[in-house]
């Protein structure tokens, strides 16, 4: 078995309504709680990077997924919803994936294709697999087709 290893950097000052800072090898960033959450909203946050992680790994395996079987792929757009309930603490409950996979004059079955690996990429996705079980993951495609 081989390991990866990924490490952060941080700082926070404050409480509630403090502010911090997190480095990664290729992201940096000012950090607080949200202004819908009461506090100073300056930069990210916790939700939003746990969105932008299940939202990237599952746009990344979805490339790879579609690339594997020469679909002819002109790009992917990619919208993602979290949502955070209180029950009775705060918690994610459901991440949602609306990928739009713009395909070059596709068959009818290269479009099915598309659809089922959508589907498969967020059940290929690390991220997604490290949250399975405490956070729910819903996928609504679409294709779309250009003609050239």
């Amino acid at each position: 078995m081989s390991e990866h290893h990924f490490t952060l950097q941080g700082t926070w000052q404050g409480g509630r309504e403090g502010t911090g800072s997190i480095q990664t090898t290729g992201f940096s960033s000012t950090i607080s709680i949200p202004a819908n959450m009461r506090g100073p909203g300056e930069g990210t946050n916790p939700e939003e990077l746990l969105l932008s992680a299940a939202a990237s790994c599952y746009l990344i395996t979805l490339g790879i997924l579609l690339k594997k079987r020469n679909l002819p792929v002109q790009t992917i757009h990619l919208e993602s919803e979290g949502i955070a309930v209180v029950d009775p603490v705060l918690r994610y409950d459901r991440i949602i994936h609306r990928p739009k996979i713009i395909l070059q004059n596709p068959t009818n079955e290269q479009s099915g294709l598309a659809l089922a690996l959508a589907k498969d990429a967020e059940i290929n996705c690390m991220v997604s697999n490290a949250m399975r079980g405490n956070v729910l993951f819903h996928v609504e495609p679409q294709v779309e087709t250009v003609s050239f």
